[in-house]
């Protein structure tokens, strides 16, 4: 039965102790209060005793003198043993392969501690712990003045790592804050000494590695131990007040490069062109050239030749020059007149080019007789004769 059921002896079932001695007050058995603080402090020495091998001094007496401060030495020392559990928990730590770990000792740097299983002594010494390869990201979105005074957004995103934990942790207060404060002075430096053109086209790129290289030596003047890896500036954007009149620009922009995409395709296909009809009127040139040399020094050597001839025969070479002569000159023209002799007006008409024309017919239908039929065509009339009119003018 439970001490505190009904009808029960709650005198003899009392968990704290025995009768009426052990409660406050000092009344009767069937008096309830709580236990006596004394007597509760007693009975947990009793059983630290117990558990340490001490008995009891007497017959349900408080134990010896001598006993007692054995007992409160020893709750001493399990104080300390729990206190030197807890310091050990917080003074152990571990350090990821990641990680590096600043130790100040006394407020002054001490070490810098790699990966592995690690001990501090605090209160004496403090620790700041990060991770040293994870690379970290900060954005930043703000309206700027370009150097041809118009207003634009520029969004951007620097990539960064711990570079020296040590500068990190020590050299500045908020490293961090340091950063932004930097990368918002950096870009407004690029973009105000950039044309909007630029920001808002291809001169992203290079304001990017401008922005990146005078953010590391504004970080590395203040000692941030911090190192970027990476800026990437996005597409830049007008104000929405004037975004309108941005797009007209654009648009207008783009039909520029459109226009001169046109114009150089167009200049790709008729500057070929006019190249190969040059060098073909120098080819032709050159021909000409060297076929009129061609033909002036063969003209040249048959000239020489038949002053050779000539000298040999000057009569008879000057006749075959004559007949020749006119044998050129009337096979090119298609009429010839010739007027008779001296104090006579009759006038002769030769219709050469009906003979011409006949004398080819002939040709295709006589086969047989072609060669003296050439013959007989090609014999001048007797008007023309060089003999006959040297015979006429001799008479």
């Amino acid at each position: 039965m439970a001490w505190n059921e009904p009808g029960g002896n709650s005198n003899n079932q009392d968990p704290w102790g025995s009768g009426g001695g052990g409660r406050r007050g000092g009344g009767g058995g069937d008096q309830k209060g709580p236990p006596d603080l004394d007597e509760a402090f007693r009975k947990l020495q009793d059983s630290l005793n117990g558990m340490f091998g001490k008995g009891k001094g007497g017959n349900g007496s408080s134990s010896s003198g001598g006993g007692g401060r054995r007992g409160g030495f020893m709750l001493v020392w399990v104080g300390l043993v729990v206190l030197l559990a807890i310091w050990l928990s917080s003074a152990i730590y571990i350090v990821d392969e990641q990680e590096q770990a600043v130790v100040l000792r006394l407020g002054k740097y001490h070490e810098t501690v790699g990966p592995g299983l690690n001990i501090y002594f605090p209160p004496f010494d403090r620790k700041f712990q990060a991770n040293v390869t994870r690379e970290r990201s900060y954005s930043k979105q703000g309206q700027m003045l370009t150097e041809d005074e118009n207003i634009i957004e520029v969004p951007l995103t620097v990539q960064y790592k711990i570079s020296n934990l040590q500068s990190f942790v020590l050299n500045v207060d908020n490293p961090e804050a340091s950063l932004q404060h930097a990368t918002d002075s950096a870009v407004r430096h690029v973009v105000g000494s950039t044309a909007m053109d630029q920001v808002l086209t291809e001169g992203r790129e290079a304001m990017a590695g401008e922005v990146k290289e005078r953010l590391q030596r504004f970080l590395d003047n203040y000692g941030t131990g911090i190192i970027v890896t990476q800026v990437n500036l996005q597409s830049a954007a007008a104000p929405r007040e004037v975004q309108e009149a941005f797009d007209d620009v654009i648009r207008a922009r783009e039909d520029e490069q459109r226009e001169k995409n046109q114009a150089e395709s167009y200049a790709n296909g008729v500057i070929p062109e006019a190249r190969g009809q040059a060098q073909r009127m120098l080819e032709e040139a050159a021909g000409y050239r060297d076929a009129v040399i061609s033909r002036a020094q063969g003209e040249a050597d048959r000239f020489t030749k038949l002053v050779a001839e000539y000298r040999k025969a000057p009569e008879v070479t000057r006749e075959r020059l004559y007949i020749e002569t006119i044998q050129e000159v009337m096979g090119n023209t298609s009429k010839v007149l010739i007027t008779g002799e001296s104090g006579q007006n009759n006038l002769l008409y030769l219709p050469l080019d009906k003979m011409i024309n006949s004398r080819s017919g002939a040709e295709r239908s006589s086969t047989a007789n072609a060669a003296p039929a050439s013959t007989q065509s090609t014999r001048l009339p007797p008007e023309l004769d060089p003999r006959e009119m040297r015979t006429r003018e001799a008479r």
